[in-house]
């Protein structure tokens, strides 16, 4: 009898031993590095964040607003990450698209020269200029609010950060003298410059800023087992508002895949209300496409268990072959998780 409360007792500690080996009770978005879960780099591509004019702004407006901004990017950068990723020869980079005067007066005095300046741009008189940027839980809000901010206080261009329903709304409002400035996405930009997929007109009555960062293609999900794109087939997908930027950026995705929208359950939402539905278990996925970090994205993350999608090396050359939009990019695994 004592010899066999030993073994139990043997037997016991073992189980203890092996449950605790395994790890037992830690989600798979902490210790799981197969896949694209949490702790791992997230391999996608990304569109460009633009900032556009419209042409009758006056040119020094536009001067001060860049001005004020290349010329103290430290204290940008302290106040948003995203000002650590501004650059002169990237915010010049822009093809396609001409840019403002103001624009092109600055980054020809540092040297450097944008493709194209738009003719007869820059003659208005706004003393002041609305902001259009993006949902308030998006990086074009967070980011676009610093920059106003800052421009506001040290020079004599006042700027107002508003929110708004993005990219197309945005180049909308600006068209309407709703905004005088606006965040776009550089597909959309082209899009609208061209009269293509949102817009069934050419729409030119803008002209570039500046390019000021990439924004992610973001795929998140709560779901442990969707780690590809192809493993979205028959979920429940946010692919962005219906006719967004992010809208056509999640159907460029599926469809290097060989997806449809025909494939997927999809849900046609803003990023807060993505964030929202993944967090109730009302969705399997949500396409995202903003600057990592991403404000829905680190606040579903401390509530559930998150996870990035990658898309793999043959599929993004797939993406890039058919778009000259998109720019392969990596999500290091601690924009969002920590080391």
């Amino acid at each position: 009898m004592k010899f066999n409360k030993i073994v139990a007792l043997a037997l016991a500690l073992v189980m203890v031993f092996a449950l605790c080996a395994c790890g037992g009770g830690h989600p798979a978005s902490k210790t799981d590095d197969s896949g694209s879960a949490a702790k791992v780099d997230t391999n996608t591509v990304s569109v460009g964040a633009v900032v556009i004019a419209r042409d009758d702004v006056p040119t020094d407006q536009i001067y001060a607003f860049v001005s004020t901004i290349f010329n103290n990017l430290d204290a940008i950068a302290a106040q948003h990450g995203k000002g650590a990723e501004l650059n002169l020869e990237a915010a010049a980079s822009v093809k396609g698209v001409p840019y403002h005067p103001g624009a092109a007066k600055y980054f020809e005095e540092k040297g450097v020269k944008v493709d194209a300046v738009k003719d007869g741009a820059g003659t208005g008189t706004a003393a002041a200029l609305n902001f259009g940027t993006g949902g308030d839980t998006g990086t074009y809000y967070g980011f676009g609010s610093v920059l106003a901010n800052y421009v506001s206080t040290n020079s004599d261009c006042k700027v107002t950060a508003l929110t708004s329903g993005g990219s197309q709304a945005n180049v909308e409002d600006l068209t309407n003298g709703n905004v005088q400035i606006a965040f776009v996405q550089s597909d959309v930009m082209n899009y609208a410059y061209n009269g293509q997929r949102l817009f069934e007109s050419p729409v030119t009555g803008f002209s570039v800023v500046a390019q000021l960062y990439q924004e992610q293609v973001q795929i998140v999900t709560t779901n442990p087992d969707i780690k590809t794109v192809a493993d979205l087939a028959g979920k429940k997908v946010s692919i962005g508002a219906a006719g967004s930027g992010v809208y056509f950026n999640a159907i460029d995705v599926l469809g290097a895949y060989g997806l449809t929208e025909d494939d997927i359950k999809p849900t046609y939402q803003s990023f807060s209300d993505s964030a929202d539905a993944l967090k109730n278990g009302q969705i399997d996925a949500a396409f995202i496409v903003a600057g990592a970090p991403t404000t829905a994205v680190t606040d579903l993350a401390t509530t559930k268990d998150t996870y990035l999608v990658s898309l793999d090396s043959e599929h993004i050359a797939k993406l890039l072959e058919t778009s000259d939009y998109y720019t392969e990019t990596v999500i290091a695994k601690d924009v969002y998780f920590g080391d």
